[in-house]
């Protein structure tokens, strides 16, 4: 995952530098070079952008580190036609969020459906998140 910051100021460029334990300043480099893969500036005529990329664990752009389970309910989201990136490319940090709201706007529904089908929407939550849990356990 590629994260970029623009600046307008081109004058100062970003420096790794080490701070001191009461430094107020200095930190956000040294935090970025020990998390990120790579890192760099791009200098423009009127900006600077520096710019950071982090391994995400995602064999492609349009796949899941986290297995079926998540490619199931991009799918079953596509189907309803919500939230879903027609292009494959993976979200920005507000299309994230707008899926996130699908989602749980999903979830609410099926516990509609639940109740007027009989069911009890907390036991079938409870059960979700027993089966949640125990397919992250078998992932690692």
């Amino acid at each position: 995952m590629r994260i970029e910051v623009s600046d307008p100021d081109t004058r100062v460029l970003p420096v790794l530098c080490s701070a001191g334990d009461g430094a107020v300043q200095g930190r956000g480099l040294a935090l970025i070079d020990a998390v990120a893969e790579r890192w760099g500036v791009l200098l423009r005529d009127d900006s600077k952008i520096t710019w950071c990329e982090l391994a995400t664990g995602l064999r492609s752009s349009i796949d899941h580190a986290d297995g079926p389970q998540v490619a199931k309910a991009e799918a079953l989201l596509g189907l309803l036609g919500m939230a879903v990136r027609p292009d494959g490319l993976s979200y920005g940090r507000l299309g994230v969020a707008a899926a996130q709201e699908s989602a749980i706007g999903l979830i609410a529904d099926l516990l509609h459906w639940l109740r007027a089908h009989g069911c009890d929407p907390d036991s079938a939550l409870d059960r979700a998140q027993t089966h949640f849990e125990a397919e992250l356990g078998e992932a690692v």
